[in-house]
């Protein structure tokens, strides 16, 4: 845990500067091409290359070592942040498309890496410790960002923001040379040094992958509770985008004359909530020999934040609507940590694959919910399009319960036994 700590700060400094320049550049953009169809474009193009980016990122961390593919993934963003910088002002434009894609792509590979290793780097059963201090690093990485891009901008202009985000890169890369983690299960196959052979390169290595291939099929028919919990995934990921594209429409209905001040406050609170949640996860499952929130836990905390973001947009005084904020963080803070924890126990072998396919689903599941909810609230009310939208993830929390009640499954199984029960002995060698 100490040597994570350390991981976790240096993840957090190039989260800060990802989500500052998540503000920096969408303005930039608009200024260098004066189009807000080209601004559009490119968050676009930076999500389609994060859903395409999770299955190549599956892949990737289950053939090669993660902590080099973090690095890298650190180092190319960073040097495509430079490029930008010293680039020719006439070059800039086409440029940007550029670095939406290699932005898109290197977050989802390192997060994928990250995610799958952290059982190796600190063991299993501290996983869920370790996730909670991981995505309380990101929370408080985002609230630093948001609220600083603006200053940052203004008082020293985008080549600052832009260098600042860079300097986060290599920091995070820095971090990461220097400790020493185990990011794979010990005994690589094939013969490899950092893991298991590539996928390319003959008969062996595509009968490896097809093996590979399989073992995550049979994974997730061994393991049904397991399918459904990403399919909710995606449904959040739906929801998440009608309540982030419905937010400034209705903020600016409440106060016409200050249409920022309800938006900051719902994300202030939200933050708040999401923050106090991780580490209570963190803590509780520390003790006594917890494993944390389980599957149904997870159910339940996506129907509280689906229900709680419903409300928040009903018409309800400003302090209900603030204190459902408060409830809909915590929610989602609880299913962040059940979610992630839970995939982690999956075979290593199959690990990088499932966080591969969980990271496209929720990319699409987002990006598709933006396309829905700006089209649907064109002609309906933020209550009726965050509804609806929001309403398919609780149908599918629904399902997962029936899902759940019909295997019988208990809380959490331990580490050891989910590895056991999840794939079939039969079919153990065969998938890994």
């Amino acid at each position: 845990m100490r040597h994570f700590r350390l991981l976790v700060v240096g993840n957090g400094v190039s989260a800060y500067g990802s989500y500052l320049n998540m503000v920096a550049l969408n303005v930039f953009i608009y200024e260098v091409t004066d189009s807000a169809l080209a601004a559009g474009l490119f968050m676009a193009v930076r999500l389609m290359t994060s859903v395409v980016s999770g299955f190549v990122s599956g892949r990737l961390v289950s053939a090669y070592d993660r902590k080099r593919l973090m690095v890298g993934a650190d180092l190319t963003q960073c040097l495509a942040m430079v490029a930008l910088l010293i680039a020719p002002e006439a070059g800039r434009a086409g440029l940007l498309y550029v670095l939406a894609v290699v932005t898109g792509f290197c977050s989802t590979l390192s997060g994928v890496a990250l995610r799958s290793s952290i059982p190796e780097i600190v063991g299993s059963e501290l996983r869920v410790r370790a996730n909670s201090l991981l995505a309380t690093g990101r929370s408080l990485a985002m609230i630093a960002g948001f609220a600083s891009a603006g200053l940052v901008v203004a008082q020293f202009g985008y080549v600052a923001a832009i260098s600042l985000d860079a300097a986060s890169f290599a920091v995070s890369a820095s971090v990461l040379l220097a400790l020493p983690i185990r990011t794979k299960a010990a005994g690589p196959e094939e013969g490899e040094p950092g893991g298991e052979k590539p996928e390319q390169g003959g008969p062996g290595g595509e009968k490896t992958a097809r093996r590979r291939q399989a073992g995550t099929l049979l994974l997730l028919r061994a393991a049904p509770v397991l399918a459904v919990m990403i399919a909710v995934r995606a449904a959040d990921g739906l929801g998440s985008s009608s309540h982030n594209v419905a937010l400034p429409v209705y903020s600016s209905a409440l106060d016409p004359a200050h249409p920022a001040t309800f938006v900051s406050q719902f994300w202030a609170t939200w933050a708040i909530g999401n923050i106090v949640m991780q580490q209570v996860c963190g803590r509780w499952a520390g003790r006594g020999g917890r494993q944390g929130p389980g599957e149904r836990a997870f159910a339940i905390g996506a129907c509280v934040m689906s229900a709680a973001f419903i409300v928040v947009f009903a018409g309800l005084p400003t302090g209900v609507a603030v204190a459902a904020a408060l409830v809909a963080g915590m929610a989602d803070g609880l299913t962040e940590i059940a979610y992630v924890s839970r995939l982690q126990a999956a075979p290593d072998a199959q690990r990088g694959r499932l966080f591969g396919l969980s990271a496209s689903v929720e990319n699409t599941g987002f990006g598709l919910g933006m396309l829905v909810s700006g089209a649907l609230l064109d002609h309906f009310r933020p209550l009726h399009v965050v509804g609806l939208l929001h309403g398919v993830a609780i149908v599918l929390c629904l399902a997962m319960f029936v899902v759940l009640v019909r295997y019988g499954r208990r809380e959490r199984p331990p580490a050891d036994a989910a590895r056991e029960r999840d794939v079939p002995s039969s079919a153990e060698s065969e998938a890994r």
